[in-house]
């Protein structure tokens, strides 16, 4: 259940149609309003040998309301179906200034910055209860501060040249009450749907494991700072998500996964949909088992608009996070950022071309859909009550700005409504509906035409297509799995390592195209996507879960999230052509198989 909360919040799904009037005997704000004021006003604390009581400069309080559904089903059997409500709450208090403060700083004793103290509080609404915790949390995060604050000033002190950038920047207060939504979970049979989309894997009796997950949320979140932002909104979301899994003929693991997402859960696709969608994952998962190994390779790669939208989701969402990182008491916290991806390498680039003149990038939260297809990644206001903005992030390849929340950069110094952040995390910059285009394209027959044209003028037997890449989070079932591959994957993934899943060899002289398992891509990164070749006008939509997961929130490795551990993004890309890239073959461990055969199943229903 803690997991399943976490993608919830920075979901922008904007005011509930329909929704009964603010006369909902909800004290939630009421408390919250109170507590503030006395907060402001009696909240201090007194130092020995200095004159002055130290007082909180920004306090901020956060209380999301949860109501969630989770129905978990297995080759037509229903594993699980729970239906739970919870309140959370975190307070956020901050000592010094706008320009020096306690926050984000990663002492000898770990990091200690934007998140406060949190927990549970009572789900009736009740006034004296909940100002009660939010009392004993004020507290608690204050104290906390001042500790923090002290570390930090004695760790600048020692530093030959500080940074002047601020730690802080303001916003304008922001008043915005919606009325509370009530969810509604009868319109359908979510059990008996999971039953019926989960019996289509029986089909492939070669898979060794499956699960089909429906995820379905409600929630009101609500937001109050001593700046005077009041938020109270509603947020719904709904997921569909499928990992599954099997063994090549030679012992090597292979899995897959399906992944669908809305806006509400009546928007999420019927059975016959989904069921379509687990048939072809299956179905390209049988032929992954039959295919031979990838060999190493070099030369051209052509990512086809569905691989190419998800690769952009990695090697975009770190380049273009403008918020300077945490002050970092130790190089090790440093080096860490630089392996995952961390620290963006287009800062300090204003004005330089960091993409192909044609190219222009936009990241636009107001956007609701592209062509009729939705986007999940839409919102009103950020986790940080910045009303959103669109963002011309590249122009003709040149880069014009930055995505950033309220803490400054070296290149922009206040926030532009990007801080997002799921559950309790502090607010990052981050991608919410991104848009990726060129004044020059190619229609797809053309733009494999010249990729294959390429193959022959360098002489090659074969060329790569990469048709699908992977999203380990919900292709692995389990954690022990996906542990080993952040073990020999994760060091390389702010160089450019990218994990394709489905990949074929095309053979330029015949046209003939064969799968192929395990292949890496090496060195993919921003200034490989400076010098594409060619770009598609077959513009697809993914929508995805960027993690929220501590270490992987803001790197190369926030592309790989859940509907457990998420925050709702889209990207909209058209194929993209790469002139040359480096391709690992496939090194994974064989493991023994079955001794027998798998047992017969019935026919799915």
């Amino acid at each position: 259940m803690a997991g399943l909360i976490l993608f919830l919040i920075g979901i922008g799904s904007g005011s509930a149609a329909g929704a009964q009037a603010p006369s909902d005997n909800d004290h939630t704000l009421q408390a919250m309003r109170d507590e503030m004021a006395r907060a402001k006003t009696r909240l201090e604390l007194k130092i020995p040998n200095i004159d002055q009581p130290v007082r909180p400069y920004f306090v901020q309080y956060r209380l999301l309301d949860l109501e969630v559904r989770e129905v978990v089903a297995e080759c037509g059997a229903l594993l699980s179906s729970t239906q739970t409500r919870n309140r959370f709450m975190d307070v956020d208090a901050r000592v010094g200034s706008y320009k020096l403060d306690s926050s984000n700083f990663v002492s000898d004793e770990g990091f200690r910055g934007f998140i406060g103290p949190t927990g549970q509080v009572g789900i009736d609404r009740d006034y004296d209860s909940l100002r009660q915790d939010l009392w004993i949390a004020t507290d608690q995060a204050f104290k906390e501060a001042v500790e923090t604050y002290s570390r930090k000033q004695a760790y600048l002190s020692s530093l030959a040249r500080q940074s002047d950038i601020d730690d802080f920047a303001k916003a304008e207060p922001v008043q915005l009450i919606e009325p509370r939504e009530t969810p509604d979970w009868t319109r359908r049979n979510w059990d008996q749907e999971a039953r019926d989309t989960s019996a289509t894997l029986r089909a492939f009796s070669e898979i060794h494991e499956s699960r089909v997950t429906y995820y379905l949320v409600y929630a009101t979140e609500y937001l109050l700072t001593s700046e005077g932002t009041e938020i109270r909104q509603n947020r719904h979301f709904a997921a569909i998500e499928a990992g599954m899994s099997t063994f090549a003929a030679d012992g090597v693991p292979l899995n897959h996964f399906y992944a669908t997402y809305a806006t509400r859960p009546a928007d999420l696709p019927g059975v016959e949909t989904v069921r379509k969608g687990l048939n072809v994952t299956g179905s390209e998962l049988m032929a992954l088992r039959a295919a031979p190994p990838a060999q190493d390779y070099t030369g051209p790669v052509l990512f086809e608009a569905r691989a190419a939208a998800p690769l952009l989701a990695q090697v975009l969402g770190p380049a273009v996070n403008g918020a300077r990182p945490p002050i970092s008491f130790s190089p090790v916290m440093e080096q860490m950022l630089g392996n995952l991806g961390g620290k963006s390498d287009w800062v300090g680039r204003l004005g330089a071309r960091v993409l192909p003149a044609s190219v222009s990038l936009v990241d636009d939260p107001g956007a609701k859909d592209f062509h009729g297809v939705a986007l999940i990644g839409g919102y009103a206001v950020d986790n940080e009550g910045v009303r959103a903005q669109k963002v011309t992030l590249v122009d003709s390849g040149n880069l014009k700005n930055e995505m950033m929340s309220r803490r400054p950069g070296p290149d922009f110094n206040e926030s532009n409504g990007h801080g997002r952040a799921a559950f309790l995390n502090d607010a990052k910059p981050t991608m919410s509906n991104l848009f990726f285009s060129s004044a020059e394209t190619l229609p797809a027959a053309d733009l494999k035409k010249k990729f294959l044209d390429s193959c022959r003028a360098e002489k090659l037997n074969y060329c790569l297509v990469v048709r699908e890449m992977d999203n380990p989070v919900i292709s692995l079932l389990h954690q022990e799995d996906f542990s080993e591959l952040l073990a020999s994957y994760g060091g390389g993934a702010g160089n450019g390592d990218r994990l394709p899943l489905v990949v074929y060899r095309v053979y330029p002289e015949t046209g003939r195209e064969e799968v192929i398992r395990g292949a890496r891509v090496i060195g993919l990164n921003t200034r490989a996507l400076r010098n594409l070749t060619g770009i598609g006008n077959d513009n697809f939509v993914y929508n995805y879960m960027q993690s929220q997961n501590n270490g992987f929130a803001g790197t190369a490795l926030g592309a790989f999230g859940s509907a457990q551990v998420g925050l709702p993004a889209s990207v909209v890309a058209p194929s993209l052509l790469f002139d040359e890239l480096e391709v690992r073959g496939a090194r994974g461990e064989a493991k023994r198989l079955p001794l027998l055969p798998p047992p017969p199943m019935s026919p799915a229903k």
